[in-house]
């Protein structure tokens, strides 16, 4: 068993995608209607291209809102990623205008990052 697909909740889908490729830099994977304004829209790592998709799942069920809001309140992030330097990616995302909620932080044997993804989510970086 192995993870092909997983998601984050976006309350926009098209300024999801684009942050998520312009900004973090992945690449679009699958963009499919799916009726209405809803796409099953997938981006993966651009060093991993037939790797776990992640699917910018859109929020059309009410109670999805209401989960990802108490995330987001808490502060606790929806997804994380794996980055090579996370000093760098925090600098790089910076002057992309990336809202950050902490700085890279050394945790023990990893260094963490919390940033917001435009669309409803917090989001962790992580250096192993």
């Amino acid at each position: 068993m192995r993870i092909t697909v997983t998601s984050v909740m976006v309350d926009d889908q098209s300024k999801a995608l684009k942050f998520y490729t312009e900004v973090l830099g992945f690449v679009l994977k699958v963009d499919v209607p799916m009726g209405g304004e809803h796409r099953w829209l997938t981006v993966v790592s651009p060093d991993a291209q037939e790797g776990t998709q992640l699917l910018l799942e859109p929020l059309g069920f009410a109670p999805a809102r209401v989960y990802q809001k108490a995330l987001f309140d808490a502060g606790i992030p929806a997804a994380s990623f794996g980055v090579d330097d996370c000093k760098a990616e925090y600098e790089r995302l910076v002057k992309h205008g990336v809202v950050f909620r902490t700085q890279p932080t050394v945790m023990g044997p990893v260094t963490v990052a919390m940033f917001e993804d435009t669309c409803g989510n917090l989001i962790q970086m992580a250096q192993v």
